[in-house]
């Protein structure tokens, strides 16, 4: 009997998905249907047997590109479908069973995630009429942080903006943040250690974790604020806006296009938002580049080091996604800032540890971890949660 769960993560141009098992020694079937609505949409992936396929899907729509995702499935139904939604403002604390209920209370968060939520309702909505009777689950990426107090979650504002208008720190990345903390508790055998988990990639977050729980988090409102990410600029003075506005005479349009498309490492180093490329040309001696990974870790440390401040007891730091598993430099440089914190990284290890690999890179004291993030099976592992909660 099949036991999979089907993950979707829908963009505006894009779906991505995962037939994850129960079974974590059976093959996982994923892919990515990428430029939907244009000439050139295309469905690319793996099959059972690990091997690689790209299929055209000229001018494919949402609906269409899932019609040929079931396809490449191989025959194999799955007992649920687990949707990745970015934001569940404060009514959604856990996965939600999906009904039109639900639907309409996703809808009313558009406006905290309006690149986002649109997106995955649309895919929603395509996979509910092509799977009418196979149960749907939402899970979002802002449920694990509704665990934050107060003192960690408002803004110092006026209080009818957070009454009237929902205006908090909200949080993302919750899906890697909890696989990550509960992948480490278990190598660590700690029971509900306290961990600073850094997520690092083209979109960047860290996390305060207490016994399986958000204690704090780098980004807010939207997924702007924090640390400094391939693109966005991470946390500016809030003065920022009026400035550029009245300096330049920029719309709040064009600044927040810089903000989140031309700033971080991109602006930084004026070459890319590829970690890989900006440590080649540092080491060629491009000052730009070693500025932006300068910053780009400094900015991390400092996160990290205030980021503890929530947190009873510090067991350790678990780095994961892109740069996280794979940058041995951004992973030194980070410890280097923080030697107060007892961090102590093994060098050798570090630098043989690779993407996919977990590893725990210390040399004594407090633990340093490489945790390759999982969001398609943490994602599946809420779903089927939810849906053995619905049918006790």
């Amino acid at each position: 009997m099949e036991t999979s769960v089907l993950v979707i993560n829908c963009g505006s141009s894009s779906i991505k998905y995962a037939l994850v098992p129960k079974d974590p020694s059976r093959p996982r079937l994923s892919g990515l249907a990428e430029r939907l609505g244009n000439g050139d949409a295309r469905l690319k992936g793996t099959d059972s047997h690990g091997e690689s396929f790209e299929q055209a899907l000229a001018g494919a729509d949402h609906a269409r590109a899932l019609e040929a995702i079931l396809e490449r499935l191989e025959g194999r139904l799955p007992v649920a479908v687990g949707h990745r939604i970015v934001h569940g403002g404060e009514r959604f604390t856990r996965a939600a069973l999906i009904d039109d209920e639900v639907v309409a209370a996703i809808e009313q968060t558009v406006a905290l995630a309006p690149l986002h939520n649109p997106a995955n309702l649309t895919g929603l909505a395509a996979t509910r009429r092509l799977f009418p009777d196979l149960p749907q689950v939402a899970v979002f990426d802002t449920a694990f942080h509704q665990s934050l107090p107060p003192r960690a979650y408002r803004y110092a504002l006026p209080e009818s903006l957070y009454r009237e208008h929902g205006i908090r720190r909200y949080g993302f990345h919750g899906t890697s943040h909890a696989y990550v903390s509960r992948r480490a508790d278990a190598l660590s055998g700690l029971e509900g250690g306290g961990w600073l988990t850094a997520h690092l990639g083209n979109g960047c977050s860290a996390c305060a974790v207490w016994k399986g729980q958000s204690l704090d988090t780098s980004m807010g409102l939207t997924p702007l604020e924090g640390l400094v990410m391939g693109t966005r600029s991470g946390d500016v003075d809030p003065g920022l806006h009026a400035h550029l506005s009245r300096q330049l005479g920029w719309s709040l349009e064009r600044i927040d296009e810089v903000l989140n498309r031309e700033s971080g490492l991109l602006g930084l180093s004026g070459l890319t938002n590829d970690m890989r490329e900006l440590e080649a040309a540092e080491a060629d001696g491009h000052p730009g580049a070693t500025l932006a990974i300068e910053v780009f870790c400094y900015r991390i440390a400092k996160s990290l080091a205030a980021l503890s401040c929530a947190l009873p007891r510090l067991d350790g730091l678990a780095f994961t996604g892109g740069i996280g598993e794979n940058s041995s430099l951004v992973r030194e440089r980070v410890t280097a800032l923080l030697p107060h914190f007892g961090l102590q990284l093994n060098r050798t290890v570090n630098s043989e540890t690779i993407r996919g690999k977990e590893g725990r890179i210390d040399a004594g004291g407090r633990q340093l971890w490489v945790i390759p993030t999982d969001e398609e099976g943490q994602i599946a592992t809420e779903t089927r949660q939810r849906l053995e909660e619905a049918a006790a």
